[in-house]
């Protein structure tokens, strides 16, 4: 018998987190994050991570899961998730996994061939030693020499993934993005149900301009600032997140808080859009408008109702 499964997702600051605690109290759930910046620990206001009050007697699994100077694959959460689902449903409760991060959630709803290639300790410290006599540049053209795709989508500075692709690359012949080519081969393993959550962009624009004004009043700055204090790198792949970079960049005196905070709502919108492009290829996916319901309750009561239609 299959395992049941419901995802939520969709785009930063559309509502994902207070529709599946409002669902997960309904339908017997427990959350499970689909969020890479949310399995840190200390990065709260940043990552807008739930807090223990609002979680109630919800469970939640993968949130302040690591420290930010600590790695965290792909494959981790994909092992990790698969094993939390199994128990979920030994309980005969519902696992809903919410969150926006594509990889993450393709991990489960698709067979991703390359999380299951092997980990090779002598490749990594090979490219570890590279990087800390070359430099990150460096590293990053190699990748780019090899797979010029992922070299285009990862960041110069995310040294993690960068040496992923190239052990990716060396112990099987094959770039990463051929892999990403051939990923979206459904996984038949679980009973799905997924919802994405989507709404008029200029609504969802504002939406995200007025969070980014909220995570300030609540003391992003201050948080950046503690994060620093204690020691932790402001080019690790953590601090390199959305909101994090950008109050570095004004802490250094580089950008004025103004700039700083524009900033971070131009690149949370264009992560919005992103986020939108990359889902809107899964045909699987039930969209729900949240401006065509009048208040909370209705679109709580109508989503609920769908996954309840469709999941045995």
């Amino acid at each position: 018998m299959k395992e049941k499964l419901c995802v939520i997702t969709g785009p930063t600051g559309i509502g994902k987190t207070n529709l599946s605690l409002e669902l997960a109290k309904s339908l017997n759930g427990e959350i499970i994050s689909a969020d890479s910046m949310q399995i840190y620990k200390y990065m709260d206001i940043g990552t807008a991570k739930i807090s223990p009050l609002e979680m109630g007697n919800v469970p939640h699994h993968l949130v302040d899961l690591i420290y930010p100077n600590e790695d965290f694959t792909v494959s981790d959460f994909k092992s990790k998730c698969k094993k939390i689902i199994t128990e979920i449903n030994q309980r005969k409760k519902l696992p809903i996994i919410v969150g926006g991060t594509g990889l993450y959630i393709n991990s489960l709803v698709y067979d991703l061939n390359f999380t299951e290639v092997a980990f090779d300790p002598i490749i990594r410290d090979k490219y570890e030693n590279l990087a800390n006599e070359e430099g990150l540049k460096y590293l990053h053209k190699l990748l780019e020499d090899v797979d010029f795709v992922s070299s285009e989508r990862i960041s110069v500075n995310d040294k993690k993934r960068i040496i992923r692709a190239l052990e990716i690359y060396d112990l099987t012949g094959k770039t990463m993005s051929d892999y990403n080519k051939d990923f979206r081969k459904e996984n038949k393993d679980y009973n799905l149900v997924i919802i994405g959550l989507n709404m008029d962009r200029l609504k969802l624009y504002d939406r995200i301009n007025k969070r980014v004004d909220i995570m300030i009043e609540q003391g992003l700055v201050e948080e950046v600032k503690l994060l620093l204090n204690i020691g932790y790198d402001p080019n690790s792949v953590a601090l390199q997140g959305i909101g994090y970079k950008e109050i570095i960049l004004y802490l250094d005196g580089r950008l004025t808080l103004e700039e700083s905070i524009d900033l971070i709502k131009q690149k949370s919108r264009n992560y919005a859009k992103r986020q939108l492009t990359w889902f809107r290829r899964d045909s699987r996916i039930k969209w729900i408008n949240v401006d065509e319901f009048e208040d909370f309750n209705l679109l709580k009561n109508f989503t609920q109702n769908y996954i309840l239609e469709n999941i045995n």
